[in-house]
């Protein structure tokens, strides 16, 4: 069972950030939980919204657990975080008690199940690129509702009632939009008006959207209630069931009012695995992240990363061949594994990524063409959103949710006033051909009926001594898996605080295209010449990953990492 208390707090606390090597802390007044370190040790919420952090530490304060903080963030998301929180949608979530109880629980969103592995294929067998990723078609059967339906019926505390209320509150008396998000719908105004003509409440009725306009959602909140009312049935089954099958006729989509009620989310095993003395707890397939992670972890742990130094050229060296390896084990044995046989085992064992390793030269980059996955027995957008949350007694969860591209298939449920996602792009359309990230996939991730898309997504929390010591996670798609472990190995390797580990400069290779993707300033001159001459192609790009994590430290206080390449915000008490 979760441990729950009441407790007292004083004046509400903002989050600090780091200047320097100087938490600055962001409260105004003297906090019951607070040091003066900027650290909290009643409980902590870091998200990829200001709003939504704050409705998480509420939930906290009034006493509810970690696992109703994060039910109460997940649907506060939806409101004001569109373009990737969701009730549309799907994600993962990895749950670990203050007892050291660990679950997950995978609420990915399914195929319909009248789709096929050629729906998105021309008359020439050639994807048509478009059909996966905008309108109806896109869609997959979401699953967001029941996969916090059964979150909390499993480990919540408080009513249902009351962790949906602050999201139907936001919904329906609006609240205040960034700058980031008002450009953002002012760029997607036409595309919101070519698949929603009768309008959405992400059509300003002014030319444009400026910072601070209020942004209410009455529909949205009408669906909220429901769900607040009876629960699953409030949107797979009813008015709002209704309104999704009425979408999909409208725009010759597929999901049926069958699929809804057919659907259901899944606890799963986590994934475990060690490194350098840290249990790394992680999500299972039908997540690739997992697995993906313990193997990287496990590839380079065998070198001396913290004698080089962060993203020194043999740092980055390493990882780069390591991810190499990784992403081509990806691309050909991963899948739903309630379709296809994935070789969890084999490809977690020491011995199998040591050997993989042992192909690696330091005198000149592997090319990528040479490197086929490992002979074992037996791509995604980067607008997807994680949060971390832990409570007063330790309890966490790390949960990672998405419509998978920006505002999803930018189709909005008439009369329900929520995003459609278009995950079915994360299938194989055509195993061997890349989806819009450059994501290759097999046989194992091939569209069929009722099945679940293959997912980067990679919740994650790390031990220590059988204690709780991080809960980490980000979006970024291809990238969401390098940028977790880069963010692992920054604290253990590196010593880096949450804040520093989150911030740092990121790189990343997924095995195909053979090119390393930098942060600006992730590399100095001369590592990138180091590089360049033993054959790595280096091309900058923008951010990589949005990663928000908490850290506890030896004194037992919890520290948050809210990634500045957002309005991300933690918030603790």
């Amino acid at each position: 069972m979760l441990k729950i208390i009441k407790h007292h707090t004083s004046v509400f606390c903002l989050a600090y950030f780091l200047v320097g090597a100087t938490f600055i802390s962001g409260c105004v007044s003297g906090q019951l939980g607070k040091n003066n370190s900027g650290e909290y040790r009643n409980g902590m919420v870091v998200s990829a919204h200001p709003e939504a952090s704050e409705v998480g530490v509420a939930i906290l304060k009034k006493g509810g657990n970690a696992v109703d903080a994060a039910v109460a963030v997940q649907f506060a998301l939806a409101v004001v975080y569109p373009n990737a929180g969701n009730i549309g949608g799907g994600g993962f979530m990895v749950f670990r008690s203050a007892e050291g109880e660990i679950n997950a629980l995978d609420f990915r969103e399914k195929a319909a199940s009248s789709a096929g592995r050629d729906m998105y294929l021309d008359s020439a067998g050639k994807p048509i690129i478009a059909k996966s990723l905008f309108g109806h078609l896109a869609a997959g059967v979401p699953g967001s509702v029941d996969g916090m339906v059964e979150a909390h019926k499993k480990y919540g505390k408080l009513s249902w009632a009351a962790v949906v209320q602050p999201a139907v509150d936001l919904a329906q008396n609006g609240f205040k939009i960034t700058k980031r998000q008002a450009s953002e719908l002012n760029s997607l105004h036409r595309d919101f008006m070519k698949f929603n003509p009768d309008g959405t409440a992400f059509i300003s009725l002014e030319s444009t959207w400026k910072e601070n306009d209020l942004l209410v959602q009455s529909e949205l909140a009408n669906t909220l209630k429901l769900v607040q009312e009876k629960g699953r049935a409030g949107f797979y089954e009813g008015v709002v069931a209704d309104a999704i099958v009425a979408e999909m006729q409208k725009g010759k989509g597929i999901i049926t009012k069958a699929d809804l009620q057919n659907y259901h989310s899944v606890w799963r095993k986590p994934i475990t695995g060690d490194y350098r003395g840290y249990k790394i707890i992680t999500m299972p397939p039908t997540s690739s992240g997992g697995i993906a992670l313990v193997q990287l972890l496990q590839s380079v742990e065998p070198y001396p990363l913290k004698r080089w130094g962060h993203n020194s050229d043999s740092t980055v060296q390493v990882i780069v061949e390591a991810e190499r390896r990784v992403y081509a084990d990806r691309a050909t044995h991963l899948g739903d594994p309630d379709f296809y046989n994935v070789p969890k085992n084999e490809l977690l064992d020491r011995n199998y990524n040591t050997q993989r390793m042992s192909t690696f030269r330091w005198d000149s980059a592997t090319p990528s063409s040479t490197v086929l996955a490992g002979n074992v027995k037996g791509k995604e957008h980067e607008e997807t959103t994680h949060f971390s949350i832990v409570d007063r007694y330790g309890n966490a969860v790390s949960i990672t949710t998405t419509l998978n591209g920006s505002y999803g298939s930018l189709v909005v449920v008439k009369g329900a006033g929520f995003l459609l996602n278009n995950e079915m792009d994360d299938f194989s359309v055509k195993p061997g051909a890349p989806n819009m990230y450059g994501l290759v996939g097999g046989e194992a991730n091939a569209i069929a009926p009722n099945k679940r898309m293959l997912s980067s997504m990679t919740p994650s929390i790390v031990e220590k001594d059988g204690k709780l010591f991080m809960v980490v996670g980000t979006p970024g798609g291809s990238t969401i898996i390098t940028s977790v472990f880069q963010t692992i190995i920054n604290v253990i390797d590196f010593g880096m605080p949450m804040q520093a580990a989150v911030s740092a400069k990121k790189f990343h290779h997924q095995w195909l295209p053979d090119e390393v993707y930098t942060e600006k300033d992730a590399l100095d001159s001369i590592t990138t010449e180091k590089l360049k001459a033993k054959g790595y192609r280096i091309l900058p790009r923008g951010a990589i990953g949005r990663v928000d994590a908490i850290l506890k430290t030896k004194w037992g206080a919890y520290q948050g990492g809210a990634d500045p390449r957002g309005d991300d915000k933690a918030i603790g008490y």
